[in-house]
């Protein structure tokens, strides 16, 4: 499965930003999709996750009620709408496919490359 995530940039603060991430090569609606994030000197770290029927999602604590995880499977795109954006969400963005075990925990299988968001305050 290759990822290509598209969509950062620069934003103000409390702006909006939405990313995209197209898949290839694979069944798209066999894999659960994820996001996750990587700030200078910091760990990649979750954001947020999808299951495959896309009836299910999870956030990280600190995206919760602003980033909104979707997936279109007629196009094998997943998105990450980002609302009220804080200097804090400013990291490198990376897509995956991957799968939930039985603890609910998502695993990533895949990943796409990054795509730089910044936050300006």
């Amino acid at each position: 499965v290759q990822l290509q995530a598209s969509g950062g940039g620069l934003a103000q603060a409390g702006g909006s930003m939405r990313l995209s991430c197209a898949a290839s090569g694979g069944t798209f609606s066999d894999y659960a999709m994820g996001w996750f994030r990587q700030a200078p000197g910091k760990e990649r770290e979750f954001v947020a996750a999808i299951t495959w029927s896309g009836l299910h999602f999870y956030y990280q604590d600190s995206v919760k009620d602003r980033f909104t995880i979707s997936r279109d499977d007629d196009n094998n795109t997943v998105f990450l709408q980002m609302n009220s954006l804080k200097p804090e969400d400013t990291a490198v963005y990376y897509c995956s496919a991957g799968y939930f075990d039985g603890r609910n925990s998502y695993n990533p299988t895949y990943w796409g490359q990054g795509t730089q968001v910044t936050v300006s305050s």
